[in-house]
């Protein structure tokens, strides 16, 4: 989740290229698959996969975070070196590692309220998508900075949820600052797409997928927690 590049900065306004519509096709597409992924383990022993890791709230967060981590790499290292099987196991990876946790997240529910709650939560992740899109394509500056934002957000997160695991009140600054960090996160991407149109359109597309799949789980949390109120 570094932030490197050379920034080169637009003012193209709000029209897309077709190479920007296949990085926005591709990770809609992923992130489609990843829904029907966490459907799928809702009714698997994976979906307990939660409780056992966050049992100690720190060990759950590194955990996934290093399975997001590793899933990118591999992927990317398959795609730079022209490697289809190699970045098929890390798109695999990052599949069960958002498709495992949303599962578990998901499994609360009653089975007839899970699609809804996927649903709601698929039309507020788009809404967020096309305000953070609309922002930095209204913009003609560079939002390099926001992939250090970001990576300070993550860190902060990890921080408040080591905490957290000692004293559960600081358990929800750990979650504001990690759906920040990929909000900003999901903004840096969209900058590369917009601004640096020489780089893979396959490593943007797992790029934007992967900030994408991030703010879907955390949405998907709170509409959990907005529909359990509602019962």
């Amino acid at each position: 989740m570094s932030s490197t590049g050379t920034p080169t900065e637009t003012g193209r306004g709000f029209g897309l290229s077709s190479r920007e519509a296949r990085v926005i096709g591709g990770a809609s597409v992923l992130m489609a698959l990843n829904v029907v992924v966490m459907y799928g383990l809702v009714s698997t022993p994976l979906s307990n996969v939660n409780d056992y890791l966050f049992r100690f709230p720190i060990i759950g967060a590194i955990a996934y975070g290093a399975a997001i981590m590793a899933g990118q790499l591999v992927a990317e290292r398959g795609v730079e070196g022209g490697d289809t099987g190699i970045a098929f196991v890390g798109m695999v990876i990052l599949q069960l590692a958002f498709g495992i946790f949303g599962a578990g997240v998901l499994r609360f529910a009653p089975r007839e309220s899970q699609l809804p709650i996927l649903a709601v939560t698929a039309v507020v992740v788009a809404v967020l998508t096309a305000v953070i899109a609309a922002y930095v394509y209204a913009r003609s500056k560079s939002f390099e900075h926001w992939g250090s934002y970001a990576n300070y957000a993550f860190i902060g997160g990890l921080v408040a949820i080591l905490l957290g695991t000692f004293y559960a009140p600081v358990l929800l600054l750990g979650f504001v600052l990690v759906f920040l960090g990929f909000l900003l996160r999901l903004g840096w991407e969209i900058w590369k797409v917009r601004d640096q149109r020489t780089e893979s359109v396959a490593l943007q597309t797992i790029g934007v997928y992967i900030a994408v799949a991030g703010v879907f789980v955390h949405v998907l949390q709170l509409v959990m927690r907005y529909f359990a109120s509602r019962q």
